[in-house]
């Protein structure tokens, strides 16, 4: 089931509560020795700054997919620690990342560590509204395949999962496969929340894996049996023929899908039911084209019913799962505060030169 340690750190003690989280994570990934102790660091670092500069925030660890993906190769999962707080942001974040630079008289070597101890490590951040420091560790990302680039690694996937109350584990989750020049991402969300949710949508990530040569219709009913016996879940599908440079999506439940395209953006409608419970008759796919301006984005209804993207959200040159929790954090306040789980899963194109 996805479990996911959300720590919020308000004092000092909560940076001990950040790196066992990673460490915890760790273990769960099978991570080493030393991808462990790198974890624990990066934990401990994003944990400290929030509090020396934003006056605190909140970490999230999970252990979620690579960001890129190999047709015919494993993929391992990795541990993925977020630090989201709404601090005074960052001035210049290129030399945020130098060792010695600081605002808040210490060292100045946090960013810089962590940086060198992750295997990916991104930074997105705004004055006056806040930071988001987002590190990975675990596989480093695959080769390519001898005799060239793989076309499903031209595109990257990230999301970030919020369980409602800071339970231990969220009823939603989200996976992506890749089989030849296709990929394929889902994001399921259990009916309800708590571990019998969790139960539903983690059945729905499970059964992805033997669908990645089908299409999102074909998957929807594949998962319709496969989520049979459990609460069932909203769940929907976007796949990506890399060579065709088509999107073809569809959707049962409440889960929202928004595609920016030339720096607009357009919704992808879903059909009502629950997966594994009450599945329509015919499942209708929408297409669109895809290509290297686009960026989708999965979200489900923990987010308010009325969300719609800024334009300033339709970067596919950032990181995906920084967009997510940018996407979270900034849809979020205490005047509108989540009513249920909340996830959001991004793809994006991933040009040779960002690979």
């Amino acid at each position: 089931m996805p479990r996911v340690w959300e720590v919020p750190v308000h004092d000092s003690t909560r940076v001990r509560d950040a790196r066992v989280a990673a460490e915890h994570a760790s273990a769960a990934a099978g991570l080493d020795g030393s991808r462990t102790a790198a974890a624990s660091l990066v934990a401990t670092e994003l944990a400290t700054n929030l509090l020396r500069h934003a006056a605190g925030g909140r970490v999230l660890v999970e252990v979620v997919p690579p960001p890129v993906l190999v047709a015919g190769q494993d993929a391992a999962p990795v541990v993925q620690i977020a630090a989201v707080d709404h601090g005074p942001g960052i001035a210049d974040v290129a030399a945020a990342f130098d060792d010695g630079f600081s605002t808040a008289d210490s060292l100045g070597a946090g960013l810089g560590t962590c940086r060198r101890a992750a295997d990916d490590f991104a930074l997105h951040s705004v004055v006056g509204r806040g930071t988001v420091a987002l590190a990975r560790i675990g596989a480093p990302v695959p080769a390519a395949a001898p005799g060239g680039r793989s076309l499903t690694a031209g595109v990257r996937a990230g999301g970030v999962n919020v369980p409602f109350g800071g339970a231990e584990y969220s009823g939603d989750a989200w996976g992506w496969v890749a089989a030849e020049d296709r990929v394929t991402l889902m994001l399921a969300d259990g009916l309800g929340h708590g571990p019998e949710a969790a139960r539903a949508s983690t059945a729905a990530v499970d059964a992805l894996r033997g669908a990645a040569g089908l299409g999102p219709g074909e998957t929807l009913r594949l998962l319709h049996g496969a989520l049979s016996g459990t609460r069932g879940a909203a769940v929907a599908v976007a796949q990506v023929d890399l060579r065709a440079g088509r999107l073809r999506f569809a959707g049962v439940g409440d889960i929202g899908a928004r595609l920016c395209a030339a720096g607009k953006w357009r919704a992808l409608v879903s059909r009502p039911g629950i997966v594994g419970v009450h599945r329509p008759g015919t499942l209708r796919e929408e297409e669109a084209d895809w290509a290297d301006d686009r960026l989708l984005v999965l979200h489900s209804d923990g987010l308010p019913s009325r969300w719609t993207p800024p334009p300033e959200a339709c970067r596919p040159a950032v990181d995906p799962a920084v967009t997510a929790a940018v996407t979270v954090r900034d849809a979020v306040s205490s005047a509108r505060p989540v009513r249920d789980d909340t996830t959001v899963a991004v793809l994006t194109s991933n040009p040779s030169d960002r690979s």
